[in-house]
């Protein structure tokens, strides 16, 4: 008799003596809680440097908006960390060790067994990362719209928000489990959730956030610097001016251009006119494509909403996965 066949006669006789879910949500606490121990402290970690950040760009210093930029930089590889130090072990474990032949024939169900597995543990992560996202929008709430006018739509900060982190950081989790069942190895299930979570992420920033709605054109030279500037191009006459064009001009009025940078040369015809200025006073207008700071929570929502789509399809393949493999 194969060990196959012994696992699904296994599986028959556990199928009538099913075990409860308070049982199966007591053995997985007793399975993860070290994961979920070190989460809360390495997040909660996270969330006291967040206050203390947060109460310095409070002061409006200088020093707290740095800060805040380097934690934003820092903050961008949690999500992925999450998805390959929890999400990817917790299957993947279980194939690499064999130790699946024992779990998925106690009584529970494979398919249960999954779900049982993997829901805690997703709200469990989703939860706290959607705290930590909100306590960011707390904290680098003083620099938008005001001295700094940072931009909530830049790609930086965008997605460590209190919706989008939550989605992402749920997104690489069940990217992590779905390459668990897939690579059966943890190691490399881990290193291949970080490179699939970064793909989607420059996917996601480069392709689709610019378009979740369509952008606005404006002449007007001077948009608030809290809008997300998308392009710019010149006109004159009704007919694009190409940059080219735009250089020659400016040149030939005396000011020196270098890599996209306007330098005025003393007695140049600009005189006490910025470049932009210059160039709108002889016949020229400048078109921007923008998305307005307006939108940052319908962008946080459609963001979010996607991706949770996205997770919820993830982990669910996981789960057939599961059941397929053993059968």
């Amino acid at each position: 008799m194969t060990a196959l066949t012994m696992l699904a006669r296994s599986e028959r006789d556990a199928s009538r003596r099913q075990v409860p879910w308070r049982r199966m949500a007591w053995v997985n606490w007793r399975q993860h809680r070290l994961t979920v121990a070190g989460l809360v402290a390495v997040l909660g970690a996270v969330s006291l440097y967040l206050l203390f950040i947060g109460r310095q760009a409070r002061t409006f210093s200088g020093v707290a908006g740095h800060s805040l930029t380097l934690t934003a930089a820092l903050f961008q590889v949690i999500p992925a960390l999450i998805g390959a130090f929890v999400g990817a072990p917790v299957l993947a474990k279980e194939l690499e060790t064999g130790t699946f032949r024992y779990t998925w024939t106690q009584g529970f169900g494979r398919a249960r067994w999954t779900v049982a597995t993997l829901a805690p543990l997703a709200v469990t992560v989703t939860v706290l990362a959607g705290a930590v996202g909100f306590l960011f929008s707390w904290c680098y709430a003083p620099l938008i719209g005001g001295h700094y006018g940072s931009n909530p739509l830049d790609g930086n900060t965008f997605d460590l928000h209190g919706v989008t982190f939550a989605a992402w950081t749920l997104t690489a989790f069940s990217i992590g489990v779905l390459a668990g069942i897939l690579i059966r190895r943890v190691v490399p299930a881990m290193v291949a959730t970080m490179f699939a979570w970064s793909g989607l992420a420059v996917v996601t920033g480069v392709f689709l956030r610019p378009h979740y709605e369509a952008p606005l054109v404006t002449s007007t030279p001077n948009v608030p610097s809290t809008d997300w500037v998308m392009s710019a191009w010149w006109t004159r006459g009704g007919k694009p001016v190409s940059s080219s064009t735009i250089d020659q001009v400016l040149q030939r009025a005396g000011a020196t251009v270098n890599s996209g940078s306007v330098t005025q040369s003393p007695g140049s015809a600009l005189g006490n006119m910025s470049p932009t200025q210059y160039l709108l006073h002889h016949g020229f207008t400048q078109f921007l494509s923008y998305q307005p700071a307006s939108r940052f929570w319908p962008f946080q929502w459609i963001e979010g909403g996607w991706l949770f789509a996205l997770s919820l399809l993830l982990m669910g393949t996981a789960v057939w996965l599961v059941h397929r493999r053993a059968a």
